[in-house]
């Protein structure tokens, strides 16, 4: 259960599509917590797990991978070819994904780092409003894991998630989970490919469990300040495996469960809290290199126990790529669908 620390460059909240260098501010944790115990909601401590087959333990990426840089915003000044200087983004550590299926529902290894890239694609018909975004490992292979579009007859955003980038249909059986906002489109679920809880058989075991919920809030600066992000997601069990929430209603979702305080088996997650910087006029995080653009998208979830411990994060690179990186015990489908969240932005949470 050894701790990697993640990366963390800049966000810039003053323009959703603002693509300005991004400040870095290199951040040291000296640290050494067990994360498993954040996440566990189980009784007994978790057990010493030997790492999942699938990845080889030697893939956990070493601290001192990237050279820390300082880097000026700019601005929009024109300064942003200086970066261009290809700061190379530290690789995904080598991970075999024998079965996608699998691999896209199971944690992330406990002291691993999967490093992702999502890519937007607006070609076709409907350009911006229903891009296909795909997401791969972002390693010298590019394996595919996921891709996701809005549904283009839903009252409100309904993302399918599909583990063939060829097939995002509803009824196939590459589906693989969901997400769905609410009207406004500041509140999003997860769910995986079970079936609705109207089609539940005897003992219940073939409905969607909800795999997450994310909450976007207003903050004090209205449409000009960095967004307010609450994720919330099942706890782990002491065999560090997802606690399935499988609710039977909409008053049994992981939001309500949030928004009661019921939070038994759900544990709560925000993004970090981007600094203002006065040199560079602009609200600044930490990615060590991973991210290379500003972007009001730009985030980094944490624990509020352990703030050094980064869970996931997401940030822009070039005009339609962004990195997603995620760390235990979020799973594949569950971080793609956060980041699809992102993309969404309504009024509301600009």
């Amino acid at each position: 259960c050894d701790r990697v620390p993640m990366s963390l460059t800049a966000t810039t909240s003053s323009d959703e599509e603002d693509d300005s260098d991004s400040s870095t501010k290199p951040i040291r944790s000296e640290k050494k917590k067990n994360p498993a115990s954040l996440f566990q909601t189980g009784g007994d401590p978790p057990k010493e797990k030997k790492s999942k087959k699938k990845v080889p333990p030697k893939g956990a990426e070493s601290e001192e991978e990237t050279p820390e840089t300082v880097q000026k915003n700019s601005n929009k000044k024109g300064k942003a070819k200086k970066s261009k200087k290809k700061e190379e983004r530290p690789p995904s550590p080598v991970i075999e994904v024998e079965n996608l299926e699998e691999f896209v529902l199971q944690p992330a290894p406990q002291g691993v780092t999967v490093k992702c890239r999502v890519t937007r694609d607006k070609k076709g018909m409907d350009r911006g409003l229903y891009p296909t975004y795909y997401l791969h490992l972002d390693n010298d292979k590019k394996v595919f894991l996921l891709a996701g579009r809005k549904r283009k007859k839903s009252k409100t955003s309904n993302y399918l998630i599909s583990i063939d980038p060829t097939d995002l249909s509803r009824g196939g059986e590459n589906f693989i989970g969901k997400l769905r906002s609410n009207l406004m489109g500041t509140r999003f679920t997860v769910f995986d490919n079970g079936a609705n809880p109207d089609r539940a058989n005897a003992d219940w075991s073939n409905v969607r469990q909800e795999l997450s919920a994310v909450v976007y809030e207003t903050n004090v600066l209205g449409f000009k300040g960095p967004r307010k992000m609450t994720v919330i997601i099942p706890g782990m069990n002491a065999d560090c495996e997802r606690v399935p929430i499988r609710p039977r209603n909409d008053n049994d979702g992981l939001l309500m469960r949030w928004q009661n305080r019921n939070m038994d088996n759900v544990i709560e997650l925000h993004n970090k809290a981007p600094v203002w910087n006065d040199e560079t006029q602009s609200y600044v995080l930490n990615f060590h290199g991973r991210v290379t653009h500003a972007s009001v998208k730009n985030f980094q979830i944490v624990h509020s126990s352990d703030p050094d411990y980064i869970v996931m994060q997401f940030g822009r690179v070039a005009d339609d790529a962004f990195t997603m990186d995620y760390n235990y015990p979020l799973c594949a489908v569950q971080a793609f669908a956060i980041a699809l969240s992102s993309f969404d932005g309504k009024l509301a949470c600009e």
